[in-house]
Formats: structure tokens, C-alpha cells, sequence
């Protein structure tokens, strides 16, 4: 599953004791200190919980770190604030814009009206509305432009040119890097005893903040990114030794569909991650059932997919281990479909396909069947009008509520003594 090639502790331990010279050499752990007290009083340091469930898997403590109840409902406003707080007057009177679907949205709109900055924020069309609607209330002039996030991005960059305004990059800067990294001087505070640390990846500019404050302070601890399959342009990035875009980018998890990495981001993460895996949308949407289920919790998919990762492969991880959730921004549409979505992976919905004799009473004998079982029988179907079904015989499809694969494998079996023949 692994796409980078792991290192052994020693040559990461060797990689951290060098002298500054690569893409690191720029940014420092004393850089991430500086902004750990610039943001006191701005983000939270968010709670750390623990997760009974997935430390059964893994064998060893798992604590989920949750940037999802961070200001903003992401670890964003971290990077933004350092970002727009460390510009000259002059930028600043000039404003800022920025380009984003969603959370770098949300964060660089608060963070430029706690400093008294203008802010422009271009989003996509079609943009879910409680995002733009977040994005307006915490400040910004929101712009609608371009349906894909490029489109969306070069229109930004363009005002930028026009305006003078300054172009705030998600993840691509070093205040925006050192911003993130607090997230990683939180983790060893509040878990010292840490071995793992896993972390969802877009650009890369979290997952390069923590890499270099935690390699920085303790070498031995390894960390894990973790990309959507549909949209990982890291794997690639580093079997070629340089940042390479893909194209036909598909996930649910928006907060980490990005096609290519950024030039600083890529370099810190060749130098600072162990590993990165990806993880499918099947294992997404477990993962963000997982958490609203039994950690209570509400997370992006993006934000689930530390939790993904665990949940694919929970042996290979040493503890104790820390999930970052970097986010809790989801559509209540795309919730909605996301969990059907998980509950089916799960084993949690089942849709089967039957014939009967088109009699009356067929019908309440297949449910009475179905009642026996213990099924929650969501949607029925007919079909009459099929070529393939006999003058007397019409097909039934079935959507059902199950309590997991077990329970699928009972109904199947008590529809099978019932004389119907079932296909899926």
C-alpha cells in the first residue's frame, strides 16, 4: 500500500542531524516556536482524544488529534495567521486574496479580519453553500469564479497581479508551513510518548510543518502521510525525485485534492516523512462513519484519512500512535451520501434483486420473510415490463438496512430457504 519507501529510525535519525541545506534549510523548529506564540489566543490547542476502538486494531494507544474543532473547523487559521501577520504595512493595506474550496477559505477570512486586513477569497462555482456562506461571515469578499479549483486559482492569482493584493498560497509558503507545524508541537506535548503520527496530505503544507517540528525535536518518531487514491500526486512526486502534476483527479475528500505538490512542500516532505500511503474512497468513507459512530465526532473525509489508513492496515503501525483529523468542514449533502456510502462498505445497507409470481400476497410474504430476518427494508421496486421476465413474474429490488456483513449473509440464507432465487 506504501508508495514511498520507508526509512529505518537510524536514517532518519542520520537525515535529522545533518546540516540545513535543503528545502528545510529555510524554515527552522525555532520558526514554528515563533509561531506557536503568535498564535496564542487565536487557534486552540485542540483536544486529543482516545480511541478504545482503534487501539484494539493497532495493539497499542491510538489518540486522535482534532484540528476538526479548531476555529474555522480546520488547522488552517494556524498557517493564514502567521502568513498575513507577518506582512509589511504596505502589503497589508493592499488586502490579500486567496483561492480555495473550502477550509484555506475559512481560514484566511478570519485570520485577515483579526488583523484588519481586506480579504478576497475566490471559490469554485458550485461551491457548497455553508462554505461560502462561513467564508462571507468570517470577512472576506467572496468571488465565484472557474469550476474546477486551477480555474479558481489562476483567477486569484490574476487579481493579485491586477490589484497588488498579496496571493496568500495554501500550502506552498514557509510562514504558511511553520503555521502548521504547531499542530506538531502540540502532539508532543500533549503525547510525549508518541512513536506514529499520521497525516492526511494535499499540497503537503501540514504534513511538512509537523514532519520538521517533530523530526526536529524527536527523529525516532515516524511520520505518515496518507493521500486519497484518486488524487495522490505525492507517490508519483517521489519516485520521479520532483514534483509531478496528475490530472483526473476523483475523491470525496476535497480538502486534500490537489494535483501537485507545492516546490517547498514537496522537498520537506521528501526529507522529513517516512511514508506515504493512500487510501480508497471506500476506506474514506468508513473511516468518517468510524468517527461520527464511535469517537462522536464530525470530520471531512479528508480529515478521516489518518483514520482510513489505520483502518486499512492498523499492524503496521507502531505505538502509540496520533491521527491528526485536520478537519470538520463537510457539506451536509456530501454527509448525507458519505455515510450511505460508508454504511454500504460496511456492510451496512444491502440491495438484492428477486423474482416473484405477480399474485397478490406475494409481496407481504417476501417482507414477512424479510421481518423474521430482522431487515429494515428501505426502498421496494417493481419491475413488470422487463422482456426477460415470464407472462406471470415480476422482478422486486430491494434496498435494505443490515447490521453488518454477518447479518447479509443470514438474509441471503433465509431468502434462499424461502425458495427465491436472489442475485445482487
Amino acid at each position: 500500500m506504501a508508495d514511498h519507501t520507508p526509512r529505518t529510525p537510524q536514517e532518519t535519525a542520520a537525515a535529522a542531524a545533518l546540516p540545513a541545506e535543503g528545502p528545510a534549510a529555510a524554515i527552522t523548529v525555532d520558526d514554528i516556536r515563533a509561531a506557536h506564540k503568535m498564535l496564542s489566543g487565536v487557534s486552540r490547542a485542540t483536544a486529543m482524544e482516545g480511541s478504545r476502538y482503534l487501539s484494539g486494531l493497532v495493539g497499542a494507544p491510538v489518540h486522535l488529534k482534532c484540528e476538526n474543532l479548531q476555529r474555522t473547523g480546520s488547522f488552517k487559521i494556524r498557517g493564514a495567521y502567521v502568513r498575513i501577520a507577518g506582512l509589511s504595512a504596505q502589503e497589508r493595506a493592499a488586502g490579500v486574496v486567496a483561492a480555495s474550496a473550502g477550509n484555506h477559505a475559512q481560514g484566511v477570512a478570519l485570520a485577515a479580519s483579526l488583523l484588519g486586513v481586506r480579504s478576497t477569497v475566490f471559490m469554485p462555482v458550485g461551491a457548497p453553500l455553508p462554505k461560502v456562506a462561513a467564508t462571507r461571515e468570517y470577512g472576506a469578499e467572496v468571488r465565484l469564479q472557474g469550476h474546477v479549483v486551477d480555474e479558481t486559482l489562476a483567477a486569484a492569482q490574476d487579481y493579485a497581479r491586477e490589484t497588488g493584493a498579496v496571493f496568500i498560497h495554501p500550502f506552498d509558503h514557509h510562514d504558511i508551513i511553520a503555521g502548521q507545524g504547531t499542530v506538531g508541537l502540540e502532539i508532543l506535548e500533549q503525547c510525549p510518548e508518541v512513536r506514529t503520527i499520521v497525516v492526511g496530505v494535499g499540497g503537503g503544507g501540514l504534513v511538512a510543518g509537523i514532519g520538521l517540528a517533530v523530526k526536529a525535536l524527536r527523529p525516532d518518531v515516524r511520520v505518515v502521510g496518507v493521500q486519497a487514491a484518486g488524487a495522490a500526486c505525492y507517490p508519483p512526486s517521489l519516485a520521479a525525485g520532483r514534483p509531478v502534476a496528475i490530472e483526473g483527479l476523483s475523491t470525496m475528500a476535497d480538502g486534500i485534492k490537489v494535483g501537485r505538490p507545492g516546490e517547498v512542500t514537496f522537498g520537506m516532505v521528501e526529507e522529513l516523512v517516512d511514508e506515504v500511503r493512500t487510501v480508497t474512497e471506500d476506506q474514506l468513507s468508513s473511516a468518517l462513519l468510524l468517527c461520527l459512530e464511535r469517537a462522536k465526532l464530525v470530520v471531512e473525509p479528508a480529515g478521516a484519512s489518518p483514520v482510513a489508513a489505520l483502518l486499512a492496515d492498523p499492524e503496521s503501525f507502531e505505538g502509540p500512535v496520533v491521527a491528526v483529523l485536520s478537519g470538520g468542514n463537510v457539506d451536509p449533502l456530501l454527509m448525507q451520501r458519505i455515510l450511505r456510502h460508508g454504511m454500504a462498505a460496511g456492510g451496512r445497507y444491502l440491495s438484492l434483486r428477486l423474482r416473484l409470481t405477480d399474485r397478490p400476497g406475494a409481496l407481504a410474504t417476501l417482507l414477512g420473510v424479510l421481518s423474521v430476518a430482522d431487515a429494515n427494508v428501505l426502498d421496494v421496486g417493481h419491475v413488470r415490463t422487463d422482456p426477460r421476465l415470464g407472462l406471470t413474474e415480476v422482478e422486486v429490488e430491494l434496498h435494505l438496512e443490515t447490521k453488518g456483513p454477518a447479518h447479509c449473509g443470514e438474509l441471503r440464507a433465509a431468502l434462499r430457504e424461502a425458495g427465491y432465487f436472489v442475485t445482487e
